[in-house]
């Protein structure tokens, strides 16, 4: 038992594989990794070497056969022992939830061995400068040439690109687009394709998964990179985006248990007085808050997966409210634990204040906190759309 979550017996065997692995790096290595601009390759290898990066995805193309109950399972504990890597919640989850779905046989035998495996990784383009939260609005476009495509546009904080072989890209299909209608279609494009080209966007971000512009040239694909049919993206799109935000309350979640178990660690046996810290209330009360708050988000997140998994239509709903409640108690907890350590916060050595950025982050991102709020206004409580 972790918290306020019972594992089933498979589940914690999953929890403690993936434990054992983290625990082998810690978060000093993915500290040193995101202030250095190194890769986690060793990391990667071994997480897909014990079979915790295709959980989720079908057996029949290397997969566990599981589904997301296992895979917040995988990211909530590695983000618990300090490792909250959002490449797992993109070229696996994203990437792969969709292929899965979508992709023709020949693209799911290409692709899905080898994101389960961890010997290649995807990145995901849907954001651009000018569309924001309007995934309607995507301004890069898609126009036939032959029997391929040609590709122009610009895409903005796409995370961990110069890690990733192929990116799955959303364009406005202009063939198929009118002014009243936009259709959007999925592609599978190389990084290294003549005309793709990524700028690293400075942040103060600290973690290996950087940020990027990347631009998009006349890049030309064939036939084979099309996901599913040509002009039905925003569709297909969802079987990716509803896992992404459960797995960020899952990422969330593991960072709220982490600044948690650092705070009461120090609270125990930081001493004033000869007395422990913790022993005041002042210290003791803001932690047990933040504990209740972060483990009823874990609990949002394990229901979320659970909708997800059995195709619930319930599912958008509840991945929107676990990743907002998610990251909510995590920046909170996060925050907290800063504060009981004092100065101590904001050393290096304690590993908390360098994670408060990638952590405020998932308040804006994948989603905006604003965003959810309207759905859930809007979907939930039934009232006046506000777009």
């Amino acid at each position: 038992m972790t918290g306020l979550i019972h594992d089933s017996d498979d589940h914690r065997a999953i929890r403690e594989s993936t434990r054992a692995i983290a625990k082998k790096y810690g978060p000093q290595y993915f500290l040193e990794r995101g202030r250095s601009g190194g890769d986690i390759d060793e990391l990667w290898q071994d997480l897909g070497a014990a079979g915790l990066l295709g959980v989720h995805l079908p057996e029949e193309y290397g997969g566990g056969g599981g589904g997301m109950a296992e895979a917040v399972v995988i990211v909530e504990e590695l983000a618990a022992e300090g490792l909250p890597l959002l490449i797992w919640v993109i070229s696996p989850a994203i990437c792969g939830s969709i292929i899965a779905a979508h992709g023709s046989e020949q693209m799911k035998r290409n692709w899905l061995p080898s994101l389960a495996d961890g010997t290649r990784k995807m990145a995901f383009g849907l954001t651009e400068p000018d569309a924001g939260s309007n995934s309607h609005n995507v301004k890069s476009t898609a126009r036939r040439d032959g029997d391929g495509w040609l590709i122009s546009g610009q895409k903005y904080y796409i995370s961990a690109i110069d890690q990733a072989d192929a990116v799955l890209l959303i364009a406005r299909d202009g063939d198929l687009s009118t002014d009243e209608k936009k259709k959007l279609s999925i592609f599978v494009i190389p990084t290294d394709s003549p005309g793709l080209t990524i700028q690293q966007i400075p942040t103060s971000i600290v973690s290996p998964d950087k940020q990027f512009t990347v631009f998009l040239d006349e890049v030309r694909v064939g036939p084979e990179a099309l996901v599913g049919e040509a002009g039905s993206g925003l569709h297909q799109v969802f079987a990716g985006l509803n896992p992404e935000r459960v797995l960020v309350g899952a990422l969330c979640g593991g960072i709220g248990r982490y600044a948690i178990a650092k705070a009461t660690d120090y609270a125990r046996n930081r001493k004033v007085w000869s007395t422990p810290i913790g022993t005041h209330q002042g210290v003791s009360h803001p932690v047990a808050e933040a504990h209740i708050n972060v483990e009823v988000a874990r609990l949002a997140t394990r229901l979320s997966a659970e909708l997800s998994d059995s195709d619930s239509p319930g599912v958008g709903e509840a991945a929107n409210i676990a990743k907002f409640a998610a990251s909510e108690a995590a920046l909170k907890a996060l925050d907290q634990a800063i504060q009981v350590h004092g100065g101590n916060g904001l050393s290096h050595e304690y590993g908390l204040s360098e994670l408060w950025f990638v952590t405020r982050l998932m308040r804006t991102a994948p989603v905006s906190r604003e965003m959810v709020l309207n759905f859930v206004a809007q979907t939930s409580l039934g009232l006046p759309r506000s777009y």
